[in-house]
């Protein structure tokens, strides 16, 4: 399976994960749902990179679509080399792409997602404009 990523992506980060022993399944890979627990934590770690942690109070990030494709198993033991892409600032969204390939097989995916992330006001519950601090990141 092929994937390509947006021609108007931008790399903003890129982060090293661990495959936990528990990570993985009775079929002996990674369970399809702790491949989006990694997706989830690229997009904290970025925005925690930034200065402005997702937050319960005020404004902050939250996803209205995510999605993964499965190219290869991934199993322990290994570390895991996640790239984070974002693309499409809108006025209160931008999408996320990552993908995810093994240190020791550099530039193979095994996995590719990502997620349409909108800014809202977590009080009112209501989409806002992208913070001009973030818009400049995208």
């Amino acid at each position: 399976m092929r994937f390509e990523l947006p021609e108007d992506k931008k790399l903003v980060h890129e982060t090293r994960i661990q495959i936990r022993w528990g990570d993985m399944d009775a079929m002996g890979h990674v369970n399809n749902t702790v491949y989006f627990r990694y997706l989830e934590i690229v997009r904290v770690e970025w925005l925690d990179s930034l200065g402005h942690p997702p937050s319960p109070d005020g404004q902050g990030p939250v996803i209205v679509n995510a999605f993964c494709n499965f190219h290869r198993q991934l199993a322990y033991p290994g570390e895991i080399l996640a790239k984070h892409y974002v693309s499409n600032p809108g006025r209160s969204s931008f999408d996320t792409w990552i993908t995810l390939e093994r240190l020791d097989e550099p530039g193979v995916i095994y996995a590719s997602g990502g997620a349409t992330t909108v800014w809202q006001d977590a009080t009112v519950q209501k989409s806002v404009p992208l913070p001009e601090w973030l818009r400049q990141k995208l």
